[in-house]
């Protein structure tokens, strides 16, 4: 968990720099995300666990990890014109509950203390989404992609986890990043896309590399527990917390006393 929330600790500062300053649009952002990261999962592949039974599962696996990427990618550049990198993973703190009581039901025994450690999460979490200050959020212009972000981020644990006797999670995964990349390449434009900002090409790029590593450590964790990989946000938030006192950034009292209530959650989570 520790290492996929440095990993993408990295890539929300910089998907914060493609939606807000380099300007791409859904279609070039996903292209440039699943487009290298195919690249770089490939090489990672001969070391990993590979299989794929020929059934209609293994199949529905692939389709429906590849929408949640698509929607995904496609929304989030959305939401971050409007939500800061901060903001977003405290909204995503809405699926701690519903990916524990889903572990729940997938056998891993209830546990009323661990439900009010996420309770404390989330209550940090809704603190910190409530701290932006003056700044006004449209949330009528955001509202539907955000509904479908967190959708999306959840479902596509639940998938992984659902499907994984039927085909790894990596070759669920692998599929889905071509899929996406062959679905978007026609709107992305990408010899235009290169020429309008290489700069910016090159830097979605390049933070792809850690994108992938977490990722690929990321299915690690959901087959563990959903609820685990759900805490992976709540982290990468505290984590952009850090990094923004060394910025020197101010914050406001509720913002911190979120931060800290936050902390609380997720470490009793994993120690209860």
């Amino acid at each position: 968990m520790l290492v996929v929330t440095g990993c993408y600790t990295i890539t929300s500062l910089n998907d914060k720099y493609a939606a807000s300053k380099a300007k791409f649009n859904g279609s070039e952002f996903t292209f440039l995300m699943c487009g290298a990261m195919s690249v770089f999962m490939a090489f990672t592949l001969p070391f990993q666990e590979l299989y794929f039974v020929p059934v209609w599962q293994s199949f529905a696996a692939v389709i429906l990890v590849a929408a949640c990427k698509l929607i995904e990618f496609q929304t989030c550049t959305m939401v971050l014109t409007q939500l800061s990198a901060f903001e977003l993973k405290a909204w995503l703190g809405i699926t701690l509950f519903v990916s524990y009581f889903t572990d729940v039901f997938f056998g891993a025994e209830f546990c009323a203390v661990k439900l009010i450690f996420i309770t404390a999460a989330a209550v940090g979490l809704v603190m910190i989404a409530r701290s932006g200050g003056d700044r006004k959020i449209e949330y009528k212009k955001i509202i539907l992609p955000l509904i479908l972000y967190l959708s999306v981020k959840y479902g596509y644990g639940l998938i992984i986890k659902a499907f994984t006797p039927y085909a790894s999670s990596s070759v669920q995964l692998f599929s889905a990043l071509v899929i996406v990349t062959l679905i978007v390449l026609p709107k992305a434009k990408p010899i235009q896309l290169f020429k309008k900002n290489t700069k910016g090409a090159l830097s979605v790029i390049i933070a792809r590399i850690p994108n992938t590593v977490g990722m690929i450590i990321e299915n690690m964790v959901i087959a563990i527990s959903l609820a685990s990989y759900s805490f992976i946000q709540p982290l990468i938030l505290v984590s952009l917390f850090i990094v923004g006192l060394i910025r020197r950034e101010r914050y406001s009292k509720l913002n911190m006393l979120g931060s800290v209530i936050c902390v609380v959650g997720v470490l009793g989570f994993q120690v209860v």
